[in-house]
């Protein structure tokens, strides 16, 4: 990890994960696919990408659930179920579910995607940009 970025903490709703991540993210978008809506159980996932060296897991590693392979996975706190954070893009990327950040980050959601698979319940309410699918490197 860069000596000289902020360093920001996150962990899941019991405690038992902690970790820690640069304030360096690429992109941050809010994703309302189904998957994510179904791993959160929310109407959709705010979400930060950042290149998978910079988060490190600072306490409970052997209390991760790993849902998926080692390069494509959401990673779980194994008591208490929090969704920590998502490896993608052939496991160079992290997407951090800004929810458990414990520390403001500098960059904030700049669209939704996947809209076209948003909770028929829920009505987007911002002027962010809504992209049917993915748009760019926001993509879940």
């Amino acid at each position: 990890m860069t000596e000289s970025a902020r360093m920001l903490t996150g962990r899941c709703y019991c405690g038992a994960v902690h970790y820690e991540v640069a304030d360096q993210f690429l992109y941050a978008a809010n994703c309302h696919c189904s998957n994510c809506r179904r791993t959160t159980g929310s109407a959709f996932k705010p979400f930060a990408g950042i290149e998978r060296a910079k988060l490190a897991v600072t306490q409970g590693q052997d209390g991760l659930m790993i849902y998926g392979g080692e390069d494509l996975n959401n990673t779980h706190c194994r008591a208490c179920g929090s969704l920590l954070f998502s490896v993608v893009r052939d496991g160079a990327y992290v997407h951090v579910a800004m929810g458990t950040l414990v520390d403001d980050p500098t960059i904030r959601p700049t669209e939704h995607i996947f809209v076209g698979s948003k909770a028929p319940w829920y009505t987007i309410t911002d002027d962010l940009p809504q992209h049917e699918e993915f748009a760019g490197q926001g993509d879940a």
